[in-house]
């Protein structure tokens, strides 16, 4: 009940160690705000978490479609987790379109908050139902409580003049209060947020802390649920935490890199989902020696970033898979040039403009090698929205150390999700040395300055800033000439500076893959990206089921870990799980020896621990190449044709799966 301020339950509390909670509902009706302010509530208690928002493309789809349905999933728990959780525990269903689009992912047993206000027969009749499916045998599995959400609300905010829309709109705190109490929580920190977020809306500010305070109160004083759940605080690494999400943790990174290296930081971008988050925290740290320009379109932003470098700042741009093919031009001009460059590709799903808001790691190959001429660059992959600091940061150390374009490939879930971070002593991160070149002491070293010479252990070039007197030269996209850097057209010349360049990156010091291997396997499962999580909680599965299996990730894509030709020649079979078609395991086939076999998932979503867990005792059944094949057997058996016959195709010799499959392959009868 509401005490003096604050809110005291006195339901009966029933203990659990992990709950995944999915609330649902039309995009725009606050479904990701939220489940931002309960995550941010466990995370102040102290629970282990991940999340996963999914949300159309649309801004504002067509109310009440399945087109237009928003969701926000958080797995709490008081243990380490890895993943935002595989089927959702309970569900809290706005309308229909909401029920019908997530019914099916949630346990059987699970709990079925809905609005029953919003199950009107427009509405049903507008994403297909006959009849109220809250009536029907199939709901007799979940359990249901009907919540009538919207005239509560509005009944909760009467005293508020304000229109009837804009007090419905307020439904969202209700059912926020209402998870609240479930779970033991407050709502002070809550109210507090509203305060700063409708600080200059002093009537809608005071509907949603009415409608919170109405939800929480309805839990505590109906009769429809028994009791509240517990989950105690995880037992984490001491130190002080922050709920962070890939994006942000993306920016934190390159700010604390510019201090480290004592240089300004410079993002020149164009917003593109999912990655203008990262414009969106950086232009907040201006007083951290940041600056941020938003360009026209997205070469001119990589253009400013690459001017920038050239003039001695870090220079940083954003983008996703349309974007950095649009780069790809400039991105050989760094290339040539020289200079340091962190390219942040945010992956979603493709091609063209594909699926804008989904995840996906399909563009491993364009940025290995989607620019014209021998153009190598250093790619790496954060495996977690908090991995994505570190990673920012060994992006710009490896930028700026070596002198070369380094592509930071995150992706949708990584970049959305959110997870705890512990909050680093800033001034105890690694210094960054840019080692730019400085004015000669003496009028003879005057002109004496070579651009292009290099660096015996790392091989990157001298780079001066502009306007240093006695360090004038010429940058450009022709060749350069080995250590003037004049233009140069001669052959020799271009197959030296070509090589070089190519040693360049290939030199880079990472570090080697650990592996992940307590009981000597004979399998091994590795990722890279987001993949990270799903991979651990099938591994965790397959090993309390008595499978002896490997893992380990890669984060490291270009230039890979010096030893992983060893790990990978150490196992009998390699599991290659990622949200493509198999771009890894094609790079891993091409360059190293051993039995690989992808796992491939292109759906919008991140892969599931179960998923992978029922991939890896596939592998020890002798059937997940099978399986593999009857993906695309599967979408030739679905696919229409012009005749509305079914597709038939005949084995060609050399053909490859796609990119990573078995050869000479007959879709048609599977016969190899």
């Amino acid at each position: 009940m509401h005490r003096e301020g604050t809110y005291v339950s006195t339901a009966s509390k029933q203990k659990l160690d992990k709950v995944v909670i999915r609330i649902a509902g039309d995009s725009g009706d606050g479904m990701q705000l939220a489940g931002d302010q309960f995550t941010s509530e466990a995370a102040s208690f102290g629970n282990d978490l991940a999340t996963q928002p999914n949300y159309p493309a649309e801004i504002r789809a067509p109310q009440g479609t399945l087109h237009g349905v928003s969701s926000f999933q958080i797995q709490i728990a008081d243990y380490d987790i890895l993943t935002a959780g595989d089927q959702p525990d309970v569900l809290v269903a706005m309308n229909p379109a909401a029920l019908k689009a997530n019914l099916a992912d949630l346990r059987k047993g699970g709990i079925v908050i809905v609005n029953s206000d919003e199950f009107t027969k427009r509405n049903l009749t507008k994403v297909g139902y006959e009849g109220n499916p809250l009536e029907t045998p199939e709901m007799e599995q979940y359990q249901l409580h009907e919540v009538a959400m919207s005239s509560l609300t509005i009944g909760a905010v009467e005293s508020v003049d304000i229109g009837k829309k804009d007090a419905e709109r307020s439904k969202n705190m209700f059912a926020l209060g209402l998870l609240t109490w479930m779970y033991g929580r407050t709502v002070e920190s809550i109210e507090s947020f509203l305060g700063s977020k409708f600080a200059k809306k002093p009537l809608i500010l005071e509907a949603n802390l009415l409608a919170l305070r109405a939800g929480w109160n309805y839990g505590e004083t109906t009769e429809s649920f028994a009791s509240e759940f517990e989950i105690s605080p995880a037992k984490l690494p001491a130190g002080t935490y922050r709920q962070i999400t890939g994006n942000t943790a993306t920016a934190y990174g390159l700010a604390s890199a510019g201090h480290s290296a004592g240089m300004s930081v410079f993002l020149g971008t164009y917003p593109i989902t999912p990655a203008s988050d990262i414009l969106h925290e950086l232009s907040k740290l201006k007083s951290f020696d940041v600056t941020t320009f938003q360009a026209e379109d997205e070469i001119a932003g990589i253009g400013a970033a690459i001017g920038a470098s050239y003039g001695g700042a870090l220079g940083v741009t954003s983008t996703s898979g349309p974007g950095l093919a649009l780069k790809s031009e400039a991105i050989g001009l760094a290339v040539m040039t020289e200079l340091p460059l962190v390219v942040i590709d945010v992956q979603r799903g493709g091609p063209s403009t594909g699926l804008p808001t989904k995840t996906e790691q399909s563009d491993l190959l364009q940025a290995m090698f989607g620019r014209n001429g021998e153009s190598p660059v250093a790619i790496l992959a954060p495996s977690s929205p908090s991995d994505c600091f570190e990673m920012a940061r060994e992006a710009a150390r490896i930028a700026v150390t070596y002198r070369t374009p380094v592509l930071l490939l995150t992706d949708g879930a990584i970049a959305n999700g959110s997870e705890p971070w512990a909050i680093p002593d800033v001034e105890s991160l690694p210094a960054i040395d840019p080692n730019i070149a400085t004015a000669p002491e003496d009028d003879e070293e005057a002109g004496s300055f070579l651009p292009y010479a290099r660096d015996p252990e790392t091989l990157a070039r001298n780079w001066a800033v502009p306007g240093e007197p006695g360090l004038e030269h010429r940058i450009g996209g022709l060749e350069k000439a080995n250590g003037t850097g004049n233009i140069s057209y001669h052959g020799p010349n271009h197959e030296l500076m070509s090589r070089v360049r190519a040693l360049r990156v290939s030199r880079i010091d990472v570090p080697d893959l650990e592996v992940d291997d307590p009981a000597g396997a004979d399998t091994l499962i590795i990722g890279w990206g987001s993949s990270f999580g799903p991979i651990g909680e099938a591994v965790r599965t397959a090993r309390g089921k008595g499978y002896s299996i490997a893992r380990a990730h890669l984060k490291y894509l270009n230039p890979m870990p010096s030893n992983i030709s060893d790990v990978l020649e150490h196992y009998r079979r390699v599991i290659v799980p990622e949200m493509n078609l198999g771009q890894l395991s094609m790079l891993l086939k091409a360059r190293f020896d051993g039995d690989i076999q992808p796992v491939t998932k292109i759906r919008g979503l991140a892969f599931t621990g179960e998923e992978l867990a029922a991939a890896i005792e596939e592998e020890f059944a002798g059937t997940l190449r099978e399986t593999e094949h009857e993906k695309y057997r599967s979408a030739l058996k679905d696919v229409v044709t012009t005749t509305g016959a079914p597709v038939h195709l005949t084995p060609r010799p050399g053909l490859t799966n796609a990119y990573a499959g078995d050869s000479d392959f007959d879709y048609e009868d599977g016969n190899r």
